[in-house]
């Protein structure tokens, strides 16, 4: 029995349900130990191998689960900053949500992986959560939910309504039309802008691409700024500190288009800076999630260094 082709849509399912890409690695990791443990006992005629191993990765996750603190952004856990000159201190204790490499598994661009819907997802109760990504994501049917979680179709249904309500109120909804496409010419245009831009610290050029109310925020500095004033401030101290001859690389994460910064080196060649995922709307920025760790890096198989 081989279920390595399900191995990919696993750990985007776990990434969903935990929040974190290694996490998630390790929790398909059990998953496909335990199926093969339970190989024998498998029966064709009551689920598919798919069905199946979705009900074992659910119970792996939930176990995971419990008694665990959510992993939030820098957004969701305060009010926005006025100060760029406030200390960058991270906040290591805080389990951080982490960005998706989505060239390591062939998930497709879904809009359901943005990083601002899974950090909402991150704040329903894990059983919520579950019937949220297996009906909604996956379109199991409630039946089959129920049938995963141990529970009946009326309770399934009754916890889809919950999670989208909290959803709603969240502002955030699985609406793929809502979202622009990293390979879409004019977010690709937007993104080169940025690029040029931001390899110059041209502030002024990077602002006029944000729209009124973007938002930067930089896990694990729980600091977070909204709007263009800010955004632009917080750039200027980054160049005063860094300078400028920035070196950028083209990524997609979570769906979104990403790019990986490097910092000039005094003694020559650069090194890892943050790893920044954009969401798009209407030709302009409307958030920049940037990451400053160098497990991201990690994850998503970037150098140490370029020259």
């Amino acid at each position: 029995m081989d279920f390595e082709p399900y191995r990919a849509e696993l750990v985007a399912y776990c990434y969903r349900m935990v929040g974190s890409f290694h996490e998630a690695e390790d929790l398909v990791q059990e998953t496909m130990l335990r199926a093969w443990r339970a190989r024998e006992r498998y029966d064709a005629s009551r689920a598919s191998v798919r069905t199946w191993l979705y009900r074992i990765a659910t119970n792996v996750c939930l176990t995971a689960l419990e008694g665990r603190a959510r992993r939030p952004l820098p957004s969701g856990l305060g009010a926005p900053s006025d100060d760029p000159e406030a200390p960058l201190t991270p906040a290591l204790d805080v389990p951080w949500l982490q960005p998706f490499p989505d060239a390591r598994f062939e998930v497709g661009i879904r809009a359901d992986m943005r990083l601002a819907l899974v950090a909402a997802m991150q704040t329903l109760p894990a059983r919520q959560r579950a019937v949220l990504v297996l009906r909604e994501v996956l379109q199991f049917s409630s039946a089959e939910v129920a049938v995963q979680l141990g529970s009946t179709v009326p309770a399934v249904n009754s916890a889809l309504q919950r999670a989208r309500a909290a959803l709603a109120e969240a502002g955030e909804a699985v609406d793929p039309a809502e979202v622009s496409e990293p390979d879409d010419p004019k977010v690709r245009e937007v993104i080169e802008r940025y690029m040029r831009a931001f390899e110059t610290a041209d502030v002024p050029a990077l602002v006029r691409l944000l729209t009124e109310d973007a938002v930067l925020e930089m896990p694990p500095v729980p600091l977070w700024y909204r709007g263009g004033h800010d955004y632009g401030r917080f750039m200027r101290r980054l160049f005063a500190m860094r300078g400028t001859g920035w070196a950028l690389r083209r990524l997609r994460a979570n769906g979104q288009p990403a790019l990986a910064a490097y910092v000039p080196e005094p003694g020559g060649g650069h090194r890892p800076h943050t790893l920044q995922v954009f969401t798009v709307t209407g030709g302009r920025i409307a958030r920049n999630v940037v990451f400053a760790d160098s497990t991201v890096f990690e994850a998503f198989g970037l150098p140490d260094r370029i020259p």
